[in-house]
């Protein structure tokens, strides 16, 4: 199946541009050319990928992105004339999962695109997170359906609360990549919480509990030193 692209850009030729060199490479793309159409062609489209730019009439790219996390967890591409680091740290804890700062290379827009979809696709089918499977010795099989809200490991329904439901499916959505304790509180949590990142960390012990075989010696959830968490799996 032919991977839809969502492209954002308020300008004319880098928008043709980039989607005569996404589409010649095998991508469907559909455009749009302000925060508040790319809304509605999010909602329309469902693609697959959103590249995003910041500046934006209507609807600013933040405000968009944040839109866009709200009910979907499709992966987002920030593409900005932004070159500060809090520039790229606020458009990464507005929701976006990966960010460039223009001009770039059209080799490497291709490789990130490609890098998020398959960090998107190889542990999710259709409404569900999947990781483990018995049969390849990879340990049991955790399920997560993000309809109904239900986690299941080895077919016995784990009781989560709804926070640690959220935590869960975060890290299996960006699965073998490092989340900072600062990033889960935010798209967990929300902007408006005052708590610390102990809080992520009681909720990781509680999650270890109810998912690993050893809690004390985890092999899905793994702690990166002084950054936060890893899901593998």
């Amino acid at each position: 199946m032919t991977e839809k692209i969502l492209l954002v850009d308020d300008e004319p030729t880098l928008l043709d541009t980039l989607a005569f060199n996404l589409r010649n490479v095998g991508y469907e793309v559909v455009t749009a050319a302000d925060g508040v159409a790319a809304l509605e062609q999010a909602q329309a489209e469902s693609p697959d990928l959103i590249i995003l730019d910041l500046m934006l009439p209507e609807l600013d790219g933040l405000t968009v992105c944040r839109s866009l996390r709200q009910g979907s967890d499709t992966p987002i591409m920030v593409l900005t004339a932004r070159t500060g680091e809090l520039d790229k740290i606020v458009g990464l804890e507005s929701g976006a999962d990966d960010y460039m700062t223009k001009p770039f290379s059209l080799g490497e827009l291709q490789a990130r695109i490609r890098a998020l979809l398959r960090r998107a696709s190889p542990h999710r089918a259709g409404d569900e997170f999947r990781s483990g499977d018995p049969s390849t010795g990879s340990g049991q099989a955790l399920v997560l359906n993000l309809i109904s809200r239900r986690a299941f490991l080895a077919d016995e329904e784990l009781i989560l609360s709804p926070k640690e439901f959220s935590l869960l499916a975060e890290l299996m959505r960006h699965q073998g990549a490092v989340l900072s304790r600062d990033l889960l509180l935010t798209r967990v949590w929300g902007y408006d919480f005052f708590g610390d990142s102990r809080t992520v960390d009681v909720h990781v012990r509680w999650l270890r509990e109810k998912i690993e075989a050893n809690p004390s010696e985890p092999v899905r959830i793994i702690t990166v030193r002084g950054i936060g968490y890893r899901f593998e799996g």
